[in-house]
């Protein structure tokens, strides 16, 4: 439990509380952060907006399942142990394991209290919360990586006829107004509403932008098996030339499905799904596309091959050939009227990012991404978890998280240490 202290603030004679360690958010990041430092005997407050895993309880559509097959999902102390390894948790299951976790490690959460600024102050920091004020000397952002959904600034020229959804707004097909669908992104969200919607009986346009194209199965073990077991997860941050560029990279095209069958382009295109270039703009009540679909989609084939071809190797095989390149429409629509009927909703599966609008700290840039290096923010005793290539490949993933907070929690305390 946290030892805490209570002082009074010369501002309106306010009593503020006191502790070493303060961590933003009680998902699996913050949790992992919060069992190292109990482990390392710092005391701390884990504060959450919501409750425990609460973007998993509110903020995902009904069918979602993890993109990780379930004995991937490992937290720190903590395996899968249920009876369906090879299967993929609904978010509802995710959720769950997370609040086994808080439980498991008696985690000093403190639910519906929300952050409300963070500022330097004397030797750490002020943070004010919906629930009264705190000084600590370090403090864990492990508010997660995809709080806002990002959409293109040309939005607000959408006909107002039409509605218009970001995947936080999305539960499912019911919900949706009669007519077609515009999905606008073909990563792992877009691609999966995509075929959702088209089989709900509403035709659907995914416009296609560069996306990473990656096959549920790679001669019969998961891709993910792959990834993991052959190290590509274990890169790290410092060894990656562009590593802003690999921070940014979509997530892959997958799908976790009990059959896990592969979800690509061509699979969409066998439902009915209508590919599209990339949405470059609205005008007049009209989307335009860009006519490079071939080339994007030629990339993304070839990227896929170089990484199977990769796996092959590492496991001393010959390459496989069991691999169809993305069937490109010989010709495809540069242009699309929003007048015009045919469409009636767009869903915007076109990105997420964190949201620091809370942290008044000079350590995020001018498009809103964290400075940091490994976790280690560029501010004395902050530190972030939860992020993209964090630390590795796998950072994103909930079994990357034991090694990339270990690795923060030992920087943190090394550093009140030294202080």
């Amino acid at each position: 439990m946290p030892r805490t202290s209570r002082s009074r603030s010369p501002e309106a004679g306010r009593i503020i509380e006191s502790v070493t360690t303060v961590v933003v958010g009680a998902g699996h990041a913050g949790l992992a952060a919060s069992h190292f430092l109990s482990g390392r005997s710092v005391d701390h407050v884990v504060l959450e907006r919501g409750e425990v895993a609460n973007s998993w309880r509110r903020e995902r559509w009904d069918s979602l399942r993890l993109l990780t097959p379930n004995w991937l999902s490992r937290l720190p102390g903590l395996d899968y142990d249920g009876p369906d390894p090879d299967g993929y948790m609904t978010s509802g299951e995710v959720a769950s394991l997370v609040s086994r976790f808080a439980r498991v490690i008696d985690a000093p959460v403190r639910s519906q209290t929300s952050v409300l600024s963070v500022r330097p102050a004397g030797d750490g920091y002020h943070v004010a919360t919906s629930q009264g004020d705190l000084q600590c000397r370090s403090l864990v952002i492990a508010s997660g990586a995809c709080n806002i959904a990002t959409t293109p600034s040309f939005r607000t020229a959408v006909p107002a006829s039409l509605t218009q959804l970001t995947p936080l707004d999305y539960r499912g097909p019911s919900e949706l107004p009669e007519g077609g669908v515009l999905v606008v992104g073909a990563s792992a969200t877009g691609v999966q509403l995509a075929a959702e919607v088209q089989r709900s009986g509403r035709p659907v346009v995914l416009s296609v932008g560069e996306h990473v194209r990656l096959p549920r199965l790679h001669r019969d073990r998961d891709v993910l098996w792959w990834m993991d077991a052959s190290g590509v997860w274990d890169q790290r941050w410092d060894e990656i030339d562009d590593l802003n560029r690999a921070r940014r990279l979509p997530s892959p095209q997958l799908i976790g499905s009990p059959d896990r069958s592969t979800l690509d382009l061509n699979t969409l295109t066998g439902l009915g799904v209508e590919l599209v270039g990339r949405l470059a703009a609205v005008r007049d009540g009209v989307a335009l596309f860009s006519g490079g679909l071939r080339n994007v989609c030629s990339l993304a084939d070839l990227k896929m091959k170089r990484l199977l071809a990769g796996f092959d190797s590492w496991a001393g095989l010959s390459p496989s050939k069991d691999f169809e390149p993305t069937a490109v429409p010989a010709s495809t629509r540069l242009k699309l009227d929003l007048h015009g009927g045919e469409i009636s909703t767009i869903v915007w599966a076109t990105g997420f990012r964190p949201d620091y609008s809370w942290l008044d700290v000079p350590v995020v840039d001018e498009k809103g991404r964290l400075r940091h290096e490994g976790g280690v923010a560029g501010a004395p005793g902050l530190y972030a978890l939860g992020l993209p290539m964090l630390r590795r490949r796998r950072s994103s993933f909930i079994n990357g998280i034991e090694d990339d907070a270990r690795a923060v929690v030992d920087h943190l305390a090394k550093e009140l240490t030294d202080r």
